[in-house]
């Protein structure tokens, strides 16, 4: 057993634990504490462990069968180490005590590190006492209330009658469903020690319909965090009406033709080209790559004075809502834009040595194998003065963009994304359904066109890609004016 002297060295290899392998408790102090205090003897400047359980679950059902069943359990840690600005991280899928000094070892040789000598001593961290979110909110107890496999197939097959009922020219009809529950503690030779259960869920459709040379594809999906029962309360009936409505439209609609227009820009998923094209601009990950233009623009204007956005983790079952970020710093609310001012971006610990802005709760990763990373949360340009009607007014003659689509930024914020479902607007009124539209611009210069925004703000989960792996975010936006912008059509 481990005892509160100082140890030597060469004691080590003789240290029994008993960390409980079905739960990251208390438990885990003590050898995690030895094993930060010999990183921090070797010579490090800081050291840290992320500890990970994962329980995984995905159910897809194509037309009236399910087709598509993909349970995953993962254990493992990860362990970076830190020199100066330099760092570098290991994983591994051992979590004995044996396996997690193992994989220090070699990030301590990375970084040109050696072991202390057989007589040197190691000091034990002096971790804080266990801020444990996942016991304080209840959440232990999530898992086993989620829907049973058995559940998820009769609901999506369910869901995928209910489309057969509702679309027409139907030639394919999907219902999909994942449930992710992962076990998390932190702890970095700074005190850090913190640990959190994550329950994230995301049901949705997709159809493709066709008739002669008319075809149209669309999709609808929702998220959720920390509802166990998310999925047996899914409005598939409405969901499905939904999505058979904008089929119909599409199917028949005009192709839009090429040109620049005013837009308004829908709620809800519509915040999509803001977390693309300018939240990760944001992030202290593109300051170090020196890849956004608004890295020296912090207190200076970059939007349009009717613009605030935030990002923040704690918005209500919200797609990207965390307690804690994977790094163990406590969730925040975080003011990136002012009416057209920048005021903040989003660090990590390592983004904030290299770039002097301070953490805010944004480390993230898709899990173990991963190193943490400046990423967004709940990300959304924020409600308005105006009504939907004052922005359709003021149009004679644009394009509304009620569904957005798939699309590609570039390093730097270009972006173009597709509309799936598009209508004109003339006179200030919506007329008939238009298809084949794609955003063209740059962020830059679309945050300084972004002139009305509405009072209607709607959340939307997301998923992003980044150096730190794939995450769950959510996007939002209430009904937005874009004064002009490039939409590339027929």
């Amino acid at each position: 057993m481990l005892t509160n002297t100082l140890l030597l060295s060469n004691q080590l290899p003789s240290l029994q634990y008993s960390s409980t392998t079905e739960s990251f408790d208390n438990t885990w102090e003590a050898p995690l504490a030895t094993l930060l205090g010999l990183g921090r003897a070797a010579g490090a400047d800081f050291v840290e462990f992320f500890l990970e359980r994962r329980n995984y679950i995905s159910c897809l059902a194509e037309d009236d069968i399910i087709s598509s069943i993909s349970p995953s359990l993962a254990t493992g840690a990860g362990v970076r180490v830190f020199r100066g600005q330099a760092d570098c991280y290991v994983s591994t899928n051992d979590l004995t005590f044996a396996g997690l000094k193992a994989a220090l070892e070699k990030g301590l040789s990375i970084m040109g590190l050696q072991l202390p000598g057989p007589t040197a001593f190691i000091p034990e961290i002096n971790l804080e006492l266990l801020r444990d979110y996942a016991t304080k909110r209840g959440k232990d107890g999530w898992l086993p209330l989620c829907s049973s496999i058995r559940e998820m197939g009769e609901i999506l097959l369910d869901g995928t009658a209910q489309l057969q009922k509702k679309a027409t020219h139907l030639q394919s009809r999907r219902a999909s469903y994942f449930r992710d529950w992962q076990e998390v503690l932190v702890a970095g030779s700074d005190g850090t020690f913190a640990r959190d259960i994550r329950l994230t869920q995301s049901v949705g459709f997709n159809i493709l319909c066709a008739d002669g040379t008319n075809r149209t594809s669309i999709g609808e999906r929702a998220g959720n965090t920390s509802d166990p029962n998310f999925l047996k309360t899914w409005d598939y009936q409405q969901s499905a009406e939904q999505i058979a409505e904008s089929a119909g439209k599409m199917l028949y609609a005009d192709y839009v033709e090429s040109g620049t227009y005013p837009i308004i820009m829908a709620n809800h998923f519509g915040g999509v080209i803001f977390h693309e094209a300018c939240g990760h601009l944001l992030e202290t990950t593109q300051i170090e790559r020196k890849t956004t233009p608004f890295a020296d623009k912090k207190g200076e204007k970059i939007a349009h004075e009717s613009l605030t956005a935030w990002d923040e983790g704690r918005a209500d079952n919200a797609f990207g809502t965390i307690d804690m970020d994977d790094e163990g710093m406590p969730a925040q609310r975080t003011l990136l834009i002012e009416k057209g001012v920048l005021k903040n971006f989003l660090a990590d610990r390592t983004g904030s040595a290299r770039t002097g802005h301070p953490r805010t709760g944004s480390g993230r990763r898709q899990d173990y194998k991963f190193a943490a990373a400046s990423r967004m949360r709940n990300t959304y340009i924020a409600a308005g003065e105006y009504s939907n009607e004052d922005l359709f007014a003021s149009i004679d003659k644009g394009i509304y963009c009620k569904k957005m689509g798939g699309g590609s930024v570039g390093a730097t914020g270009q972006f173009n994304f597709s509309v799936d479902e598009a209508y004109l607007i003339e006179n200030g009124k919506i007329t008939k359904p238009l298809k084949g539209a794609t955003l063209i611009g740059e962020a830059k210069e679309i945050m300084n066109k972004i002139s009305m925004c509405s009072q209607d703000l709607e959340l939307a989960p997301g998923f992003c890609g980044s150096v730190s792996g794939s995450i769950y975010t959510t996007v939002g936006q209430p009904h937005i004016k874009v004064d002009s912008i490039t939409v590339g059509g027929r």
